[in-house]
């Protein structure tokens, strides 16, 4: 019978992973940055879009960033760009909506 062959070298230690605990992220401040980004998009409705999905994002980064100091999560800036994110379509999409709306008026108004 033959000896089964051998390696010639050491393998290498196993790795179980990282030598620190990980924080879990936030899930609020996922949703967060994800509604606020999807209400900004929402200003290429005339505004009307971001003016009510927006400020959700915003909301939701808010109450984000008091569960992360709470429970010690990751996250801190997703729920800070939801809020930045959020507010800034907020204003744009009132500021787009007024522009709309005074051209419309406007243009119903003036005479043929």
């Amino acid at each position: 019978m033959t000896e089964p062959v051998l390696p010639q070298w050491t393998p290498p230690p196993p790795v179980y992973g990282y030598a620190y605990p990980v924080r879990p992220t936030n899930g609020l401040a996922i949703a967060s940055m994800i509604v606020a980004i999807v209400g900004f998009a929402g200003l290429c409705a005339y505004g009307v879009g971001s003016i009510f999905i927006s400020p959700v994002g915003a909301i939701l980064g808010h109450v984000a960033r008091r569960q992360i100091r709470e429970r010690d999560q990751q996250g801190e800036g997703m729920a800070l760009a939801g809020i930045i994110v959020g507010w800034v379509g907020f204003a744009l999409g009132l500021v787009v909506a007024a522009v709309f709306a005074a051209f419309v008026w406007f243009v119903a108004h003036a005479g043929p």
